[in-house]
């Protein structure tokens, strides 16, 4: 994984650009709409580059996805296919895991910005990678009743910082 800042935008697209010009190709059948929706790809991506902490094919990947169902969805609003059988065509089980970490990640890096760095640890082993209390303990090197203290407080922090 790559930090954002260290590429330019150039860089991002000669790497990705043809990866998110197959996916935008596939889910939407139409050459001037998937270079659209590539060019609105990279714009998001770039607008919100102070949220996003590395950079890897995952994140072009889910982005290109999420912007293609939109163009459907939006398009379905004009013209009325039968977007949930696109969609349940289109959405592949990788993208939806991947989109869910990806925005868990955002959520935890914005909460963590002022927090100690084994509390943004315990968060993601526990929430984003699914681990037991046990198992983040043993991760983090700490005791689960520890791990179970330092959850409820950022459950109470995040509940007031959100």
């Amino acid at each position: 994984m790559e930090s954002l800042t260290k590429l330019n935008f150039s860089e991002l697209y000669q790497k990705y650009g043809p990866m998110v010009l197959r996916r935008c190709r596939f889910m939407l059948h139409d050459e001037d709409l998937a270079l659209d929706a590539m060019q609105d790809v990279f714009i998001k991506i770039m607008e919100n580059s102070c949220k996003i902490k590395n950079v890897c094919s995952s994140l072009f990947y889910v982005t290109a996805t999420r912007v293609c169902l939109n163009i459907i969805r939006s398009n379905k609003l004009r013209t009325g296919p039968d977007f949930d059988l696109i969609t349940e065509m289109m959405t592949d089980e990788f993208s939806k895991k991947e989109a869910e970490k990806i925005e868990a990640r955002n959520v935890l890096d914005s909460i963590f910005s002022k927090r100690d760095e084994k509390d943004s640890l315990i968060a993601t082993l526990h929430f984003v990678d699914g681990l037991t209390l046990e198992e983040t303990a043993e991760q983090a090197g700490m005791s689960v009743s520890g791990v179970r203290k330092r959850i409820s407080e950022l459950k109470k922090y995040a509940l007031n910082n959100a």
